[in-house]
């Protein structure tokens, strides 16, 4: 027991502190693709309910893609495929600098991309679960439609989707494992380097596995607080 102890340690001993930074890494990732997913999401879902048949097209185009390709392709797509592609135009430039992309650049790119495609359609169920009379009344009101979609609809449109975005909020937090895989230091990677290294793998991975419990469990707090605000408004009635 006390060799555990020291093992989960912090300090030159223990793997504590390198557990803890893919602690912090996983929680950085997943809150910084959270607005990164969302607003491509919700821009896709207007671009899909435009009457300009080119955004719809380009849109389904968007979401068709990613949605059919596995988060890790399209994780190695963009981390390997950008930087060769980069690198191919800086030779044709006539430059010899090596380009190399970040790897929390990319983990947040690929996995916002993939986000965005599910949150897309989560949005636009929503768009078409508020009936277009809310529009019209926004136009009796002299509101632009602009006005009107920020101050009418979008208010709606976060209680209607929220629950489809809870769900999809829940696999991102699990997708960020896949990031390890192109070397960036999170959960996955900081436990699975202690339990090669230790020979102790049910013991980090355990751990592991405790801490992405442990986020989705604070999640869940954050969410319920966040249903009752949105719900403040039907409380008052």
């Amino acid at each position: 027991m006390e060799s555990y102890l020291t093992l989960i340690g912090f300090g030159d001993k223990g793997y504590g502190d390198e557990i803890a930074f893919g602690l912090l890494v996983t929680t950085t990732l997943s809150l910084a693709t959270l607005p990164f997913g969302l607003v491509i999401g919700f821009l896709l879902a207007l671009a899909k309910e435009s009457s300009e048949r080119t955004l719809r097209i380009a849109a389904d185009i968007y979401t068709t893609i990613f949605r059919g390709l596995p988060e890790l392709l399209t994780l190695f797509l963009v981390y390997y495929g950008i930087q060769i592609g980069l690198q191919k135009l800086v030779r044709v430039m006539g430059l010899s600098a090596d380009v190399e992309i970040n790897t929390f650049v990319a983990g947040l790119v690929a996995l916002g991309v993939v986000f965005s495609t599910y949150a897309s359609e989560v949005f636009l169920s929503a768009f078409k679960a508020i009936p277009y009379g809310q529009y019209e009344a926004g136009d009796a009101l002299g509101l632009h439609r602009g006005q009107t979609l920020w101050k009418v609809i979008v208010p709606q449109l976060v209680r209607i989707s929220l629950p489809g975005l809870v769900n999809l909020w829940m696999v991102l937090l699990k997708d960020t494992a896949l990031i390890s895989v192109i070397g960036l230091s999170d959960i996955l990677r900081q436990t699975g380097i202690a339990a090669r290294v230790t020979k102790e793998a049910f013991l980090f991975f355990g751990i592991a596995c405790l801490l992405y419990l442990v986020l989705a469990m604070a999640s869940s707090v954050v969410i319920v607080w966040i249903e009752h605000w949105t719900k403040r408004a039907e409380a008052s009635r």
